[in-house]
């Protein structure tokens, strides 16, 4: 991170709040001409700093409004296993976050849901097709914070 400079420190901190602005404006806002704004957007993103660019969606409008963190525990540890697991975790819509963690349990899963009976299918179907050996399953009541701004570390002074 150290070859940013204070200008890409300002498009990333502007691009993560919002990714729609031109780039008349992104180069209006940081003070420079239009191509080499665009150049250092291209540079962010063949670094794969800039991962994607993505519209965020609201879970309740769309009738989703249930979160459940899942703390996975398996007894199979195999590179095999892992695999596969992670590739199923891939292919299910509703795992919206899914880590390998360390700790007492070795999978954190969030999952976003429309209500409590659409999460005991989704349960079913993990268990059915996923080898774990015990899974705690947390119901969110409210969200407090929820973002995908990362904070932007300082450069060197």
């Amino acid at each position: 991170m150290s070859s940013l400079d204070a200008i890409d420190r300002q498009l990333l901190a502007i691009l993560q709040n919002d990714v729609s602005l031109s780039i008349e404006e992104l180069a209006e806002r940081v003070g420079l001409t239009k191509t080499p704004c665009w150049r250092r957007v291209q540079k962010l993103e063949k670094s794969g700093i800039i991962r994607r660019k993505v519209a965020l969606l609201n879970a309740e409008i769309l009738g989703l409004p249930v979160s459940v963190f899942a703390q996975v525990k398996t007894d199979q540890h195999t590179p095999e296993w892992a695999d596969s697991f992670a590739a199923h975790m891939a292919e299910l819509p509703e795992v919206v976050d899914c880590y390998r963690m360390a700790g007492d349990y070795d999978y954190l899963l969030r999952i976003v849901v429309g209500d409590i009976a659409a999460y005991d299918r989704f349960y079913k179907e993990l268990i059915r097709h996923v080898g774990i050996s015990d899974i705690i399953s947390n119901f969110a009541l409210e969200q407090i914070k929820s973002t995908t701004e990362l904070p932007i570390p300082p450069g060197e002074q």
